[in-house]
């Protein structure tokens, strides 16, 4: 049984396509592989996934487990993989069966790491993730809640936050029904903030910084900046 499941990775501040392949067969002997450069925290993702699934109700995968994370010659790192791992094992197991009512996996990047619980932690880059969505002419994104209001900042794109496993599962199977996250109101939020905007809050961007002090020394726009 194979399961392939939409992700990103990280190169600098770019996101790159990552597409997590899962290949099952239960009826061979127990043995987990995890290929495609990944690092430490990525090698310990079955560990967590295996809990988060177990502890949320579902039924844990058993057999001769292959996952490629692709490309296979570019290093994947962090937590970021432990979503599109549980959706494509819960997938192969049956257990997700995409419905009319629900959302397309196949049409939606996934991130976010688990916890032993089955809830789902944020994780970094989620900005650079919708705007690799958007560009790769996906329906959205399924991030961590915490990372909603950031993903959402991208327009053209459904986002949808979730805070645990099973709310993943209800989504696909169209058992939850949810709108998409809205984008922030950028204006109201500056009109209501308390303190005032400072470039000294900036970190680093001091090229940027610089042509937007010049600008405004000059009384010029900088839309096309």
């Amino acid at each position: 049984m194979l399961a392939r499941v939409q992700s990103y990775l990280l190169q600098g501040i770019d996101a790159l396509p990552c597409e997590v392949e899962i290949d099952l067969d239960n009826t061979a002997m127990s043995r987990r592989t995890i290929v495609g450069l990944p690092d430490a925290a990525v090698m310990e993702s079955l560990e967590r996934v295996d809990s988060a699934i177990g502890n949320s109700g579902y039924p844990i995968a058993r057999g001769h487990l292959v996952i490629n994370l692709a490309p296979a010659d570019k290093k994947k790192e962090g937590p970021v993989y432990d979503l599109p791992i549980a959706v494509g094992l819960l997938a192969t197991s049956g257990v997700i069966r995409p419905e009319p009512d629900g959302i397309d996996p196949r049409r939606f990047l996934f991130a976010g790491e688990l916890a032993l619980d089955g809830r789902v932690r944020p994780v970094k880059g989620v900005i650079a993730l919708a705007s690799l969505a958007r560009s790769e002419g996906m329906h959205g994104v399924v991030v961590p809640h915490e990372n909603e209001a950031e993903a959402a900042v991208v327009e053209g794109i459904d986002v949808y936050g979730v805070r645990t496993l099973a709310e993943v599962v209800g989504l696909i199977a169209g058992q939850i029904e949810r709108e998409p996250a809205a984008g922030p109101d950028v204006a109201r939020l500056l009109e209501e903030a308390e303190a005032d905007i400072d470039f000294a809050d900036v970190r680093g961007q001091e090229a940027v910084k610089r042509a937007m002090v010049i600008a405004a020394a000059g009384g010029h726009n900088i839309v096309g900046l």
